[in-house]
């Protein structure tokens, strides 16, 4: 689908639902794919120049933050700061993340000279997960010292990314701490893809998608009312 296909989608749905329904354009690399998503109707963008250096990293993180709020000056826009590790996918090892954690100091900044709305600042965490989080051997550990110190000197809006296999109890002290927006997405498609080999595995004759797809859907909605309980503290 295209980013107009989805605006559209999101918008029939927010006239059916009665909870908010916000879409968020994740991991813009260009100026033009943020303006793209800014133009369709978009509520937020992320804009993720953190492999730069980071002088360069606030005047691009910049420039992106002028344009969207040109297009629509109620769109948040995020910046990423530090190094979450480059993959999202499973991986056999982990990246070395303590090379790039930003102090309360740089986060600063970041926030006051690009002007973002939300910084997803690197904590100890990694995109994508290691396979023994998906066998649920190992579990990732965040630095709740630095969310909180990072929260009290910019007091903006804090994304943990990579979020997917992470300890529960780390979670919840990272939302005490200030953390406001967790991803997920790995962790759902792991849901997806079991929940597609047992589909298959219980109709291996099947053709028809939506008689396979149910189970699928599912899967995914499990793991994600078990986040949401986590993260309301339900």
């Amino acid at each position: 689908m295209g980013v107009r296909q989805i605006v559209a989608l999101v918008h029939s749905l927010r006239d059916e639902v009665a909870f908010p329904i916000f879409l968020n354009e994740d991991h813009t690399h260009t100026l033009t794919e943020a303006v793209e998503a800014a133009r369709a109707g978009f509520d937020a963008v992320v804009f993720d120049a953190s492999t730069l250096p980071f002088e360069q990293n606030i005047g691009r993180t910049k420039e992106v933050v002028d344009a969207l709020k040109t297009v629509n000056p109620a769109i948040l826009v995020e910046g990423e700061l530090g190094y979450i590790g480059t993959g999202s996918e499973i991986d056999e090892e982990a990246p070395d993340l303590s090379k790039g954690l930003p102090g309360p100091g740089e986060a600063k900044e970041f926030v006051d000279c690009s002007g973002v709305d939300i910084l997803a600042p690197a904590v100890g965490t990694m995109h994508g997960m290691l396979k023994s989080m998906v066998l649920e051997e190992t579990k990732k550990h965040l630095d709740i010292t630095r969310i909180a110190q990072i929260k009290s000197a910019t007091r903006a809006l804090l994304t943990l990314h990579g979020g997917s296999g992470t300890n529960d109890e780390d979670l919840r002290k990272a939302i005490a701490a200030g953390i406001n927006i967790i991803h997920i997405n790995t962790e759902l498609r792991v849901a997806w893809r079991r929940g597609l080999d047992d589909a298959l595995a219980k109709k291996p004759d099947e053709v028809v998608p939506y008689r396979i797809l149910p189970s699928v859907v599912e899967s995914v909605q499990q793991v994600a009312r078990s986040r949401l309980r986590l993260f309301s503290n339900r």
